[in-house]
């Protein structure tokens, strides 16, 4: 797992600050991986049918998500309080992944298009699917 997931006190906000900062070159970004779902194995495909839509989270993160989920919830019985700060943390735990993998998407996906007057149609259209399978999944959050 990433340095960004696993420091303690980050928050939704610094998450929004850090969007405004200058990032990071590519090739510092952190690896995280985003395996494909089967087609039908959650019911959603990228619009047409025909696509696949790729997990967003790699299984362990997901289940490490949903563990850190429930141990916030079963907390807000004895302290509400620091139950809410948690679960603000968790999202933006969640939301530094996601990002990561848009980072990982991004950078293969540069590969494509990178080649200026190179760059074949066909190269750019894989990339432009590719766009579009991401955005899809964003949008069906």
């Amino acid at each position: 797992m990433s340095e960004v997931m696993q420091e303690k006190n980050l928050s939704t906000a610094d998450l929004v600050a850090a969007a405004k900062a200058p990032s990071a070159p590519p090739e510092a970004r952190p690896e995280t991986d985003a395996r494909p779902v089967p087609a039908g194995a959650d019911g959603r495909t990228a619009g047409d049918g025909a696509e696949p839509l790729a997990a967003l989270f790699a299984p362990e993160a997901a289940e490490q998500f949903r563990s850190q989920w429930d141990r916030v919830q079963i907390g807000f019985v004895d302290d509400p309080k620091q139950a809410v700060k948690q679960a603000d943390e968790l999202v933006a735990q969640v939301m530094a992944n996601l990002a990561e993998t848009f980072a990982k998407e991004r950078s293969q996906l540069e590969g494509y298009v990178s080649g200026g007057e190179g760059a074949s149609t066909e190269n750019l259209r894989v990339a432009l699917r590719r766009y579009r399978s991401f955005f899809q999944r964003l949008l069906s959050l």
